[in-house]
């Protein structure tokens, strides 16, 4: 059997995800609020209130700490000089092979939250998929995308 890729992503990448579970949970707040303003209005039961806040609460420390963490630990990676091997997931844990031969293109992508914590995303598109490694350091990220290009465009050339 195949042993675990051994590179890890960043651990601002934790950050990260907590300040996104931290955004979803604030939007949560949208349903106990709209219930308290229509119970005052009709006249509701306020105990689906009081459910619907710790509803939320219970939501958010799972998203804003569990999940992270949970997902940190399981994200590795690994680059081969013919594959790309990536493991991801919670629950369900997922290996992916990407032969150097399929991949059409490397790219990196950094949004605001990424960048306010000096990480990127590298992007390995395929013909029929798109993969990502979340998450990495700006330079461990253009140096990753980089190798990738050159390993893909020497597998191609050896075709």
């Amino acid at each position: 059997m195949r042993p675990i890729p051994s590179q890890k992503i960043s651990k601002n990448a934790l950050n990260v995800w907590r300040m996104t579970g931290l955004v979803e949970t604030l939007l949560y707040l949208i349903f106990p609020v709209g219930y308290l303003f229509f119970a005052r209005f009709f006249q509701g039961p306020m105990w689906i209130t009081w459910l619907l806040f710790v509803a939320v609460i219970l939501i958010g420390l799972i998203k804003i700490i569990i999940i992270p963490t949970l997902r940190w630990r399981k994200w590795r990676y690994e680059v081969y000089e013919k594959e790309i091997d990536l493991q991801f997931g919670i629950i369900i844990v997922r290996r992916v092979l990407i032969p150097m031969l399929r991949v059409q293109h490397v790219d990196t992508r950094q949004g605001p939250l990424l960048r306010s914590y000096g990480l990127a995303t590298v992007t390995i598109t395929t013909a029929a998929t798109v993969h990502q490694i979340p998450a990495l350091t700006e330079e461990r990220a253009a140096r990753l995308r980089d190798q990738i290009s050159k390993l893909a465009t020497e597998a191609d050339e050896d075709v």
